[in-house]
């Protein structure tokens, strides 16, 4: 991290979520002054605790929301091509229940999901017979096919954080803003939980779901917990599946990290500390249901491994049930002060291309049209991803092909900086250089950074190798 400007910013950041770190890419890359300041970790809150989707939103198209369903698969499309180490088509596999949705309704939703979704590269939904499915339970007897996209969601953050310090940017972690004062020129103080203080033109509030804490004149934003589950893996193949309930929700049943399924996620009003979230008895038990309602092998209390839990900024638009609020966004923008309510991670670049216009035009200075759709994030400049990992599991032969796998779809192009010269190996397949490596350029300070949010390696290492890579980091900030 670079140490603090003497000058004043064009732009300063509050927040290392997504949307902050979309921001914050897009004005650094036209040029703004640009700082961002994050409280604690980047993506460590809403922005890491997704079901890992790219979608437009099928079930939104039963709230009419066809503009933001659109708007979506439009960005789909975009994001495929320039991160496509970290996101990837996902086939999903959709059991029909009749009593919940009659087909030709679903077929109806499933085609106009195609049609908005233009110019797309991912194959059409279909109608499909899931009679000798032994996976599900034998009275389905019918479904529909359709794909959408994976994506690592923290790493996602995390790239757009790397660009944007690449393009000028100043980034600050476990950096927290404590009060913003506008002076009689304009311009605003920002002070820090550390004592500094810094200057800018314009300040941005995309704190998420500490958003309200700052300028809003009222309450602005619906919070609302979603809680995942992750089991064993249940079932062989690599489609997701997209459970209806009774109560209109859907679930998502999605096979991960290997050796593991996910499963979620629930829409429970929340109130407290968006820190201190987490799953509780019912969500539990409301994911177990709906998943042993349509799977032949049940699942138990007993399965379930890890949870996580988020808590998601949705605008209040005056919507009770929380499954129907709107996942859409909104500005407000005044006097240099631009507050970001709503949003979903699918969206985040249109976001973050919108209020970049804004600041621009407020400001009248850097380059007025968007770039980031077009340009890849860190890593992501080739095409095809298996054919990547091909070329690196065959260029770099000393090194099991998984390892190679699971560093290709973290790094992209950057694995050659890691495997040229690896260095000693601290842990299993964990090597000094990628270590090393995020330490310098990923900001890693701890081994929960490093572990769950940048890689999902607390799943599957030793607790003895996970110490052995505690120490090192510790040794090595």
């Amino acid at each position: 991290m670079k140490e603090m400007s003497d000058d004043s910013y064009d732009v300063v950041i509050i927040g290392g979520g997504i949307n902050g770190a979309g921001i914050a890419r897009d004005c650094a890359g036209r040029g703004l002054k640009t700082a961002l300041f994050e409280a604690k970790d980047f993506g460590g809150a809403t922005s890491s605790a997704s079901s890992k989707l790219i979608h437009g939103g099928l079930r939104y198209l039963e709230h009419y929301e066809f503009s933001l369903v659109r708007k979506a698969l439009i960005e789909r499309k975009k994001l495929l091509n320039i991160a496509p180490h970290i996101i990837w088509p996902l086939d999903f596999i959709l059991p029909h229940q009749k009593h919940l949705r009659p087909a030709w309704l679903i077929r109806a939703g499933l085609a106009l999901y195609d049609f908005l979704a233009p110019f797309s590269t991912l194959k059409f939904s279909k109608k499909i017979s899931l009679s000798i499915d032994k996976r599900l339970k034998d009275d389905i007897r019918q479904g529909f096919h359709y794909t959408d996209a994976w994506v690592e969601d923290a790493r996602l953050v995390l790239l757009n954080i790397q660009d944007a310090h690449q393009r000028g940017a100043d980034i600050f972690k476990k950096t927290g803003v404590q009060a913003i004062h506008q002076l009689e020129d304009g311009l605003y103080e920002i002070a820090l939980n550390n004592g500094q203080v810094v200057v800018s033109k314009t300040v941005v509030n995309a704190a998420g779901p500490w958003a309200d804490q700052f300028w809003s004149k009222g309450k602005k934003l619906k919070l609302v917990k979603g809680s995942h589950i992750i089991v064993p893996r249940q079932f062989e193949g690599e489609e997701a599946f997209i459970l209806q309930n009774e109560d209109q929700r859907i679930v998502f049943v999605i096979p991960y990290e290997y050796n593991y399924t996910l499963i979620g996620t629930t829409d429970v009003p929340f109130k407290g500390d968006p820190y201190k979230v987490s799953i509780d008895q019912d969500e539990r038990d409301y994911l177990i249901k709906i998943y042993n309602q349509y799977f032949a092998k049940p699942i138990k209390q007993s399965d379930i491994v890890s949870s996580y839990s988020g808590v998601r900024p949705l605008l209040d638009d005056g919507e009770n049930n929380p499954s129907k609020v709107t996942r859409d966004y909104r500005f407000e923008f005044n006097q240099g002060r631009l507050d970001i309510f709503g949003g979903k991670l699918t969206t985040y670049r249109r976001l973050a291309e919108e209020a970049s216009n804004a600041l621009v035009g407020y400001l009248k200075k850097g380059r007025k049209s968007g770039w980031t759709d077009r340009e890849a994030l860190t890593g992501g400049d080739f095409e095809d991803l298996h054919e990547f990992i091909k070329v690196k599991q065959y260029q770099f032969p000393q090194f099991d092909k998984h390892m190679i796998e699971r560093m290709a779809r973290a790094y992209g192009t950057q694995i050659d900086l890691l495997l040229d010269k690896p260095g000693a190996e601290v842990a299993t397949g964990i090597y000094e250089a990628e270590l090393n490596y995020v330490i310098k350029h990923e900001w890693v300070t701890d081994a929960q950074d490093f572990l769950m949010r940048r890689s999902k390696l607390g799943l599957h290492l030793s607790l003895e190798d996970q110490q052995k890579i505690a120490d090192y980091i510790k040794a090595n900030q």
